[in-house]
């Protein structure tokens, strides 16, 4: 009998499969044609896992491990590892293990039911995981019953997996095991522990760091930590476990129970006492004329920008809000980047040299027109605006190059205080599902880029690996600079983000290459209960991008 086939387009060519073969046999053959492992495929624009079977034709392409969607895959798998590994050597009773946040190119994780570990322990550890990768142990992916799972997580001692299923509308979860260990992840996983040869562990503070390959994908990043961004982040956490919100389900619980308006009342409070103390910190410098607040994308610099004047005003300063965007290049006149789009993100796009001669004027007493710039015009307007410093005037400028030097290379340094701001996840999914702070900005920015520029997600989705590579190269080597940072996420806003970014999500065109990061943001959104954005207050960094500020933006 003839073994029934089905054409896949591939790589240009097209190539008879019989049903059912597994794509890991696929992605074997064209191996040779990568530098890097292939560890997901996709057919017909969706993503799948290497395990999955051919059922049909269509149209196959190779996902490897120097992509965003590989290297995701490729840290899940990992973080399985480790943990089969800590149970391996520790025991099912001791061996819960809690990836606590992201820094540089690795997960801090710590070990709250066992001692702190040491460089013995480590060692340990990584042959362990050393071990299992040589053996290429099989991924296993099973759907089971929701109940089921609760109970399964119980029994593995994982209650916050518990809660966050407690509120799971379908009636059944994808569960994955090594061996008969079990767990649940965001997002798809590699086929087998021989993928996972690219690692390192290294003790940091109270617990240690599990590193990942960075730029290249076969390389083990270098451990570069930031200490004020560690400090910054593990403060942040802190809070959410005093509230009795670390995780996604303890959220919810929070807002099945009624409590979320005392939870976003008590969090606006403690950011105005935050950004009241830095105000104070500006005020006791005493010569300060320029607040330089720098920080990526859609992390609420304009609104923290004014809130800052609003507790310089009650500390009886003058303060003047700048964007730096005012100072863009007109776009005809604007640099491009490798792939020839326009690069918004470089410091070469902001008119430095006008800046520089403007804010020196300014220092010097003199009145200058400041400008505006009109984004849908491409252009920078002067509109008779006048400025000119006074002795209790202080000028609070925003933008992505605010800590640079070279933007401000006319000021002396005893002029400027500055300020790094980024949106820090204070929760995650659960014990080991890390919620990315780029995921929250990037729902933030489609939201705020559809209502106030008419930008469709598919739109800002295209465009957010370029904002991504920008922040790289042009902000976060600049943050250790800053005087002081200060995280703007809040604890709920994701809850309250999900009612405005669905509807622009399913806009999506399911054949566009963006259609798999908008259904992964969709079903990322998914976990959580909805917020009514009416809760939120004028004055919250969060009306930055749903509208409705108290400072118009």
């Amino acid at each position: 009998m003839n073994e029934e086939k089905v054409v896949l387009h591939i790589e240009g060519e097209e190539k008879e499969y019989p049903i059912g073969i597994q794509y890991l046999e696929i992605a074997k053959e064209y191996q040779s044609n990568y530098e890097d492992d292939i560890v997901l495929v996709s057919f017909d624009n969706r993503l799948l896992e290497l395990h999955k079977r051919v059922k049909k034709a269509g149209a196959v392409s190779f996902i490897t491990t120097a992509e965003n969607a590989g290297k995701k895959a490729y840290r899940r798998s990992m973080t399985l590892l480790m943990q089969k590994a800590l149970y391996n050597l520790l025991g099912k009773e001791i061996s819960t293990v809690r990836v606590v946040c992201c820094i540089s190119q690795a997960y801090y994780c710590e070990l709250p039911n066992y001692k702190t570990p040491d460089e013995e322990f480590l060692m340990k550890l990584k042959a362990e995981m050393l071990r299992m990768v040589d053996l290429e142990l099989p991924i296993m992916k099973s759907s089971v019953k929701t109940d089921d799972a609760i109970e399964m997580f119980r029994e593995y001692g994982m209650p916050e997996k518990e809660c966050l299923f407690c509120y799971r509308r379908s009636s059944k979860v994808n569960i994955y095991s090594l061996e008969h260990y079990i767990d649940y992840f965001y997002g798809y996983m590699a086929a087998h522990t021989g993928y996972l040869k690219y690692f390192d562990l290294l003790l940091y503070e109270k617990g240690f760091v599990l590193l990942f390959p960075g730029e290249k994908a076969k390389e083990v990043a270098k451990f570069e930590p930031s200490a004020k961004y560690f400090h910054t982040i593990m403060s942040s956490r802190e809070w959410g476990r005093a509230m009795g919100v670390n995780t996604v389900g303890t959220l919810n619980n929070v807002i099945a129970s009624g409590r979320m308006q005392e939870i976003i009342m008590v969090q606006e409070a403690l950011m105005e006492q935050r950004i009241g103390g830095m105000a104070e910190m500006i005020a006791a410098k005493g010569n300060c004329k320029f607040v330089m607040i720098a920080g990526p994308s859609s992390s609420g610099k304009t609104t923290f920008s004014h809130r800052l004047s609003i507790q310089l005003l009650a500390l009886g300063y003058n303060p003047h809000p700048l964007s730096l965007d005012n100072y863009y290049l007109n776009r005809d006149q604007a640099p491009r980047d490798e792939d020839g789009k326009l690069d918004f993100e470089c410091l070469e796009a902001l008119d430095v040299e006008q800046f520089n001669r403007d804010m020196s004027a300014l220092l010097q007493g003199e009145e200058i027109e400041m400008p505006s710039f009109n984004f849908k015009t491409g252009k920078r307007e002067y509109k008779g605006k006048k400025l000119r410093l006074g002795e209790g005037d202080i000028l609070v400028i925003e933008g992505i190059h605010g800590l640079n030097d070279k933007l401000s290379y006319m000021l002396p340094k005893e002029s400027k205080f500055r300020i790094f701001i980024s949106a820090l996840t204070q929760i995650n999914i659960d014990e080991h599902n890390y919620m990315p702070t780029t995921d929250v900005r990037l729902i933030r920015r489609i939201i705020r880029d559809a209502r106030t520029r008419n930008t469709t997600a598919q739109e800002t989705i295209a465009m957010w690996n370029s904002v991504r590579r920008g922040e790289e190269k042009y902000i976060f080597p600049f943050q250790d600079d800053a005087d002081i940072m200060f995280n703007s996420a809040l604890i709920y806003e994701l809850a309250v983000l999900k009612a405005y970014a669905e509807p622009l999500l399913f806009s999506v065109d399911k054949n566009a290459p963006e259609y798999k990061e908008a259904k992964r943001l969709l079903k990322f959104l998914d976990y959580f209960l909805p917020v009514p954005g009416e809760e939120i207050a004028k004055n919250s960094i969060l009306r930055e991008f749903i509208g409705g500020s108290a400072f118009h933006v």
